[in-house]
């Protein structure tokens, strides 16, 4: 019996068919600069791409001819007959996002060995910042594998278009285009760490600054999905509408300009940009005394909670289960019961789109997803502050993004 290949014609059609329809949208709704890869000569790249837009990969497939085979991760695959869908029409290739995913690795090495190019964000998370997130080391050693060319998908302005944290486009510019690429003969004698420096460098952009404005009337509108800790309360309660976002526990107000910088209003605020909002927001969970939450939340949500069945479909467990975080521990509600999840217990723990939180407990995967100014991220903050505390790894600044 002949086996299945990955690659097929198909992909390449609804490819071809797919930049039809979206290229003219994509140029008007994001106002972007797609600038077409004249050098590509029908061979085929593992093409390594910055993660700034929603829309990421259809930029790709702008630029790019044939088909391409993305990674994508596990939450695109476990929405039914959708998924099923978009695997017969373009077949991507699935990854346990914040696991060691072998199987994504081998699915990787077949559509390469049967002529097929991939493509994939390294960061695996978008930006909520405008600065480049986390990227697994592993890209390294998995490029050296593949023995592609590496071409370098670079997405500037995206940050300012369309951050993580809002749920509408601003009017201003972007660019996406091939910012170079890497033979296999320039890494083929370098270590997978020096491969992984390599890519890190190549697809950095650095969005924060001043030099373009977006315009919308809603600039500032749920960027508490991204920012929970106050530099006058600490962990705090934030709420945003239109360009102003404030914090409800000691009152102020911040304004985000068309230029994305912040400005306090009737006062000086400590931050020029979002970034170093983060930053500071980071730093304060990684000096946090998380034994002060043992007995009492930091937090309380409710929220709709899922078992996922990876590659099939979402579960419901509960509607509105009312959900606590504590300094060691989740607790959530189904129906009377109380269920608690220690953190010594959940393996992984990850952000999928704006604000939906998964969780890795007993070889199965949940998602909680709440309203639309529920912050996720604290949520794996602290739980990447305990895990690094509990391994001695007092240094480790990771928290989970």
């Amino acid at each position: 019996m002949k086996n299945k290949t990955w690659v097929k014609r198909r992909h390449g059609i609804v490819r071809a068919i797919a930049n039809a329809v979206l290229s003219p949208y994509a140029r008007i709704k994001y106002g972007v600069k797609i600038e077409k890869f004249k050098e590509q000569k029908g061979r085929q790249y593992l093409i390594v791409t910055n993660h700034q837009t929603a829309f990421d990969q259809f930029f790709i497939g702008m630029v790019f001819k044939g088909a391409v085979y993305y990674v994508a991760s596990e939450d695109l695959f476990s929405k039914g007959w959708i998924s099923s869908l978009i695997r017969y029409l373009v077949a991507p290739i699935p990854i346990k996002k914040q696991t060691t995913d072998v199987k994504a690795v081998i699915n990787c090495m077949r559509v390469a060995k049967e002529g097929g190019t991939i493509a994939l964000a390294p960061e695996g998370n978008r930006t909520y910042s405008g600065r480049l997130v986390h990227i697994n080391p592993a890209i390294g050693a998995l490029a050296k594998k593949l023995k592609l060319p590496i071409a370098v998908f670079r997405i500037e302005g995206g940050y300012g278009v369309q951050p993580r944290w809002s749920d509408v486009v601003r009017r201003g510019k972007m660019r996406a285009y091939v910012h170079s690429v890497i033979e296999p003969e320039e890494y083929e004698n370098m270590s997978s760490h020096e491969v992984y420096e390599l890519i890190k460098e190549e697809i950095n952009v650095d969005e924060v600054n001043a030099d373009s404005k977006y315009y919308h009337k809603k600039l500032a509108e749920y960027l508490e999905r991204a920012i929970y800790v106050c530099p006058y309360c600490g962990l705090a309660h934030l709420e945003s509408h239109n360009d102003i976002i404030k914090c409800k526990d000691c009152g102020r107000e911040i304004r985000y300009l068309p230029t994305k910088e912040l400005q306090g209003v009737n006062f000086e605020f400590p931050f020029r940009f979002v970034a170093d909002w983060y930053q500071y927001q980071e730093d304060y969970i990684n000096s946090l005394d998380l034994s002060l939450y043992k007995n009492k939340p930091a937090y309380e949500d409710t929220g709709r909670l899922s078992e996922v069945i990876v590659y099939k479909n979402k579960k419901l467990i509960e509607k509105t289960s009312n959900i606590k975080l504590y300094g060691d521990r989740i607790t959530f509600t189904v129906g009377e019961d109380l269920h608690v999840l220690s953190f010594d217990d959940i393996t992984a723990m990850t952000v999928l789109g704006k604000n939906k939180l998964n969780f890795y407990f007993d070889k199965k995967l949940y998602q909680i997803k709440s309203d639309k100014r529920f912050n996720a991220i604290k949520y794996i903050n602290f739980y990447y502050h305990y895990t690094n505390l509990k391994k001695g790894e007092n240094d480790v600044k990771f928290l989970g993004l």
